[in-house]
């Protein structure tokens, strides 16, 4: 896809992530085109990236081939509606990142004839450590398809989806998943310090555990099953803690916390028709 201009509706964090992606890999910053109603993020973006930035989104979309959708799932269809018109005669490829919100759904906002990727990243794509799930509507052609595709993988890894009704399931895995590392950390840094740790060390004792073992589980070709036997010696104290667990029901609970937020992001939907 011979994409010259991109307009980003939005320019929080994740946004940032995808510009700062696009700079580094040799992208025009002239020709990233920003909308963003807050001054301050405004001149921060324009500031560290060089990128030209807008209050209103009509003003970015125009002469944009690629349009990238970084705003709330609250405010996603009134931002659609506003830009249907311009739509119309631009015919761009409309990128997603709202939780929730169906192809479907911007496709009415903006016009049937509108293509859309559906994408769902998580906050580690701030570093290049994300992980994307796509999905394309059927007017995405592969050069469409291709294009997200390298435009999602300045945050990390992307993986594409093929149902779109697995997208909520995408979110609640991966796009919400940080925030349960961040949780098991504030837990083991809290029970270190129950045990008589002091603060800093029970804190870099978790924080540096839960990196290695995210190096493990990346980094080689062993499912974590076998990774977790090859650490729980029979009765010795990784056993004693995982028979804790898992007398305490912590699968069933990791099962019914995805599926509260799978059920969320279709919530989502159905309150934007």
């Amino acid at each position: 896809m011979n994409v010259a201009r991109i307009a980003f509706f939005g320019g929080g964090n994740m946004a940032r992530s995808l510009i700062g992606g696009l700079v580094a890999r040799g992208a025009d910053p002239a020709h990233l085109q920003v909308a963003e109603p807050v001054a301050e993020v405004r001149d921060a973006l324009a500031r560290d990236f060089g990128v030209a930035v807008f209050e209103h989104a009509p003003d970015a979309a125009a002469g944009a081939e690629a349009w990238i959708f970084a705003v709330k799932p609250q405010v996603m269809r009134g931002v659609c509606e506003g830009l249907a018109t311009l739509a119309g005669a631009q015919r761009p490829l409309a990128i997603s990142i709202a939780a929730g919100i169906t192809c479907g759904q911007i496709e009415r906002w903006l016009g049937d004839d509108i293509a859309v990727v559906r994408t769902m990243p998580n906050t580690p794509a701030l570093l290049g450590a994300g992980v994307t799930g796509l999905f394309a509507s059927a007017r995405v052609d592969a050069a469409g398809r291709g294009f997200a595709e390298s435009l999602l993988s300045a945050a990390g890894k992307t993986v594409w989806i093929d149902d779109e009704a697995l997208m909520d399931a995408v979110t609640a895995v991966s796009g919400s998943g940080p925030a349960y590392v961040f949780l098991l950390a504030e837990a083991m840094i809290a029970a270190g310090e129950a045990e008589g740790l002091p603060l800093e060390a029970s804190r870099t004792l978790a924080l540096q555990t839960l990196l290695g073992a995210a190096r493990m589980l990346t980094e080689s070709d062993v499912a974590p099953d076998e990774l977790r036997r090859r650490v729980t010696s029979p009765n010795g104290t990784t056993h004693a803690a995982i028979e804790t667990f898992e007398a305490g029901g912590f699968r069933t609970l990791v099962a019914a916390a995805i599926h509260a937020a799978r059920v969320r992001g279709a919530e989502l939907s159905a309150n934007n028709p």
